[in-house]
């Protein structure tokens, strides 16, 4: 190193960041490291450029937490949850949560399930189980196991179609329709057979946050089953409203009170108020869970049975969500619940009360955020709305089209979060209302530029 170089590296250490000028890391392995101070800072300086996540009104995903709960998580940040004979405690609070979700859930008896990293997790082994139990029961039948099908709406997440492909299931896919954005018992009947593995049915949908008709879907496979002696099980992809349904809706059955609900899975990072990396997958009895898919295994001294896709996994949100749990309980849920409804009601009457929207699905049974499209046409559209408040508010409200059979509308979507408050559901309002003000007078976007802006950080 030259003594100009040295020079400059030890300004750089005693006045500032020598990456203010210099091009950071990031096509070859560096060679030399860096002082912690000086790696923060370049660390830091690309998050800056991110978006705020107390605006993202796009994603599920939980972005606050309370100071006591991150305690614990940085504890345990460190602790590897896989290693139950060394962390006996953290194995069986993971226990515990299993049991208080399927007291939530009304399992009827003896019931098991497992901690996954999300809901993706979680749907690939409930959908590997009804694959297994749906082979052990035709094995049985003296009948052929080489055509297994999925059923399921268009308002699913990609995961189902994932499970599909990965697990070499056929995805029968119910389409949706303009203006019926949710699948029920007429929709799903013509594509059962006897290769049916399961039927998949939503609660708490991504697109409008509405539920699949559950109870009508149960009717139908009891029907089945009585009348072409086809026992078809039904997972239910709670992935967004288990966490909702049984606080905002207690008397709406979805869940095990139905008899042909044999799975459910929950995402504790949603609406369970969790951080990113935690889901949960619930079976109504044990016998629901294909034993083939449990391994025993001696390691580091101790016998365990494993039933998940990952092996090596963190503690910290186990441990987080058992916090929310006793933290909460049936009572704070609820009151969180209810005041994320409160507002995002609030939210769908100024947007009525604009003139310029169609609030999608109002009164029914919901997610706490407001689905909505524009009632007529404009010299812009949904894209161009989102953009704006992008661009010149910071929100992130995303617009999107649905999936077929109703791929031409446009809608656009704000989540009401534990974080948002009635002022900002007030300021969102106003900033909407004069974003299509402001649109209304210079047009729509120019497709090249909205997509620049709404494909950057956040997005």
């Amino acid at each position: 190193m030259s003594i100009d170089s040295r020079q400059m590296a030890a300004d750089a250490a005693l006045f500032g960041n020598r990456f203010v000028t210099q091009e950071v890391p990031s096509r070859e392995f560096p060679d030399t490291g860096m002082f912690a101070q000086d790696a923060l800072h370049l660390v830091a300086e690309d998050l800056a450029l991110e978006g705020d996540p107390a605006r993202n009104l796009a994603t599920f995903v939980t972005t606050w937490m309370e100071p006591e709960a991150q305690q614990i998580i940085a504890a345990n940040l460190h602790r590897n949850f896989i290693d139950h004979a060394e962390y006996p405690r953290t194995a069986e609070i993971e226990q515990r949560c299993i049991r208080m979700l399927a007291d939530l859930f009304h399992a009827p008896g003896e019931t098991t399930g497992a901690r996954t990293q999300g809901s993706s997790e979680a749907i690939m082994l409930g959908s590997l189980s009804l694959k297994w139990n749906w082979r052990k029961r035709r094995e049985a039948a003296g009948a052929s196991t080489s055509s297994p099908n999925l059923v399921f709406g268009g308002d699913v997440h990609v995961v189902w179609e994932k499970f599909c492909r990965y697990f070499d299931v056929e995805p029968r896919i119910v389409p949706l329709q303009p203006g019926k954005y949710t699948i029920g018992p007429d929709d799903v009947e013509p594509y059962i057979d006897e290769n049916t593995i399961g039927v998949a049915a939503v609660l708490g949908t991504t697109f409008t946050g509405h539920k699949d008709d559950v109870v009508g879907i149960n009717d139908l496979l009891l029907r089945i089953r009585a009348e072409r002696g086809l026992d078809v099980p039904m997972h239910v992809d709670a992935a967004s409203g288990g966490f909702v349904w049984p606080f905002l809706y207690p008397h709406s059955e979805w869940d095990f009170r139905l008899e042909q609900v044999r799975s459910i899975n929950v995402s504790g990072h949603k609406f369970g108020l969790v951080y990113p990396g935690i889901g949960w997958l619930i079976f109504r009895e044990t016998a629901d869970l294909a034993k083939e898919l449990v391994f025993e295994e001696n390691y580091l001294g101790k016998t365990d049975s494993t039933f998940t896709l990952n092996f090596s996994t963190g503690s910290a949100m186990v441990l987080a969500q058992y916090y929310n749990f006793v933290r909460y309980g049936r009572a704070g849920y609820t009151y969180i619940m209810q005041n994320m409804q409160t507002n995002a009601r609030v939210l769908a009457e100024k947007l009525a009360a604009m003139g310029r929207f169609e609030i999608i699905g109002a009164g029914e049974e919901q997610l706490p955020l407001v689905a909505f499209r524009l009632a007529e046409e404009t010299g812009y559209d949904e894209f161009d709305i989102a953009w704006q408040l992008s661009a010149e508010r910071g929100w992130m409200v995303p617009a999107y089209t649905l999936p077929p059979n109703a791929q031409d509308v446009t809608i656009m979507r704000a989540l009401v979060k534990e974080t948002m408050s009635r002022e900002q559901v007030d300021t969102l309002a106003r900033d909407i209302d004069e974003a299509c003000a402001t649109l209304a007078k210079k047009g729509g976007v120019h497709e090249s530029e909205r997509n620049r802006i709404l494909t950057g950080p956040g997005h």
